[in-house]
Parts: C-alpha cells; structure tokens; sequence
C-alpha cells in the first residue's frame, strides 16, 4: 500500500540524530496537506490517525496531562507546531471586521483577490449571525468553497424545504445558471432526494450519485456540516463539496458543485450542453 507521508518525514526529522537522512520536506504544511487532500478525495481523517488526525496531540489521562504540562517533550517527541498546528491568537466572531478577517485568513495560508475577499467577508459575517464562535476549521470550508465555486456555471440562489413524520417531503430550489434563474419545485423520498431531484429537473443529467456523505466541521448544535457528493458519468467520477449550518443547504451546494465540474468537462467534449429553460 501507499506509506503514510506524514510518518515517514516526522519519522526521519525526528530521529536526525540516528538517521542520516534528509527530505526537504516542509513538516509545517502536513496538518495543511492533509486537510486538502480529504476534503478532495471526500476521505475523513481518523481522528487517532498518528501526526494529523484531530487527537494526535490530545492527552486524556491526568498522568500524560500533568506530564505534558510539566514538560511537553514527555509524551510528544515533536510539537503541534512542527506539524502545522497552532493555537489561535485570533477568535473570530460577529464583531470582526475586516482586517482581522484578513489577518485570520493570512495566518490559515490564503491570500484572496479583492473581490474574492469581499465574497468570502459576506459569508463569513453571514456565518458569525448563526454562530457564537467561528473556527480555522469553519473558515477553511468557507474559503475553500468560495475558491472552488468562484467560476461555476450554475449556483444556488435559495431553497424552501418542506419536512416531516406526515405528509410529503418537498423542496423547492432557485438556480442561478449561467446568469438566469430557474426555479422548480420536486416531492422525494426525504428532503434531500427531493432536493436532488428539483436540482436535477432543472440541470438535467444522468449521472450516477455513489457517495453522499456528511460531517460536522467542528463541535456543537450550531456546527456547520460539510456535504462531500460524488457523480459518476461514463466511468469517470467527479466529487463536490458544500457547507452550511443547514445540512440541507449545504447538500444542496455540494450537489451543485459536482454538477458544475459534470458540466465542465461535458463542455470539453461538446460545444455545447443542453439545461432546462
């Protein structure tokens, strides 16, 4: 199988003074790395996974916390720091403004365009009005999703879902594709097939939907969840990634984003591709 790359750099910087052998590897990006690479591939990290899962520098018992809090180098024979990880000397919330956004986005890796910094401030503020505290983790999943949807054809505009123990699911969905707004309203098997479903009527396709996953991008009842869909289309598969606070709202962006990269390579084969009027 394929080795851990995060081991073996830690393995080989750690113990230098064994090892005669050197990388060139910058260990502060692994954290970094190996978020991208999960979201992308939609594969969550284990949280005990060695260097880069979410408990890898996590001490439970009072014997290794009094150890660590003594002396870090008790238990960790490398830092959270050597590895990407850090505290945070900035917390963001409602009240941020817009330098501080920009100094927190600086400090996680990204440096935006003005407009692209402008749409990421929107949301981002539209966020802190739903939640108390906004983690790394919740700005990278807004960033993230700004970057990638930046040049999609098609884009969700609003979504009213109707749900329940009685009666129908039913979800109406307004698109914005390519400028014009289409909107179209779809009974299912559950709000989120009837979201797919509306999504569909308007975007017509025949892709195959093999993964639906959901998970929380941090702790808590007002969490965002982070939606990773996957469309399959004559043997090739394409993956698209949504976040909200609203799990259905983020499904339905995720759904989007996958169509858009669909559409995408659909219009390198063909000059043109047919939507719904």
């Amino acid at each position: 199988g394929n080795a851990a790359l995060e081991e073996i750099v830690m393995a080989i910087k750690t113990r230098a003074d064994v090892m005669p052998f050197w990388t060139g590897i910058d260990s502060t990006m692994l954290t970094r790395a190996s978020k991208l690479v999960s979201r992308v591939t939609a594969f969550p990290v284990q949280y005990n996974k060695a260097i880069v899962g979410r408990n890898a520098f996590a001490h439970e018992s009072g014997i290794h916390q009094d150890g660590v809090l003594k002396n870090a180098q008790t238990f960790e024979i490398m830092t959270p720091e050597s590895v990407g990880l850090k505290e945070s000397s900035l917390v963001m919330g409602k009240h941020s403004g817009r330098h501080a956004f920009r100094e927190k986005l600086k400090e996680l890796g990204y440096e935006l365009g003005d407009n692209a910094f402008e749409d990421a401030f929107v949301r981002f503020k539209a966020l802190a009005d739903r939640k108390k505290h906004v983690y790394d983790e919740d700005l990278e999943a807004l960033v993230d999703q700004e970057i990638a949807s930046a040049h999609d054809r098609i884009k969700v505009v609003a979504l009213t879902v109707i749900a329940g123990t009685g009666g129908p699911q039913k979800a109406t969905i307004t698109l914005d594709v390519d400028g014009r707004q289409h909107t179209h309203e779809s009974t299912g098997d559950g709000p989120v097939d009837a979201c797919f479903k509306a999504i569909k009527a308007i975007v017509p396709h025949e892709a195959r939907l093999p993964l639906y996953q959901v998970s929380a991008v941090t702790e808590g009842t007002d969490a965002q969840a982070e939606v990773s869909v996957r469309l399959e289309a004559d043997g090739k598969t394409v993956t698209g990634r949504g976040s909200d606070t609203d799990t259905l709202v983020a499904s339905a962006r995720a759904y989007v984003s996958a169509l858009n990269k669909l559409l995408a390579r659909e219009a390198r084969r063909k000059p043109e591709t047919m939507l719904a009027s």
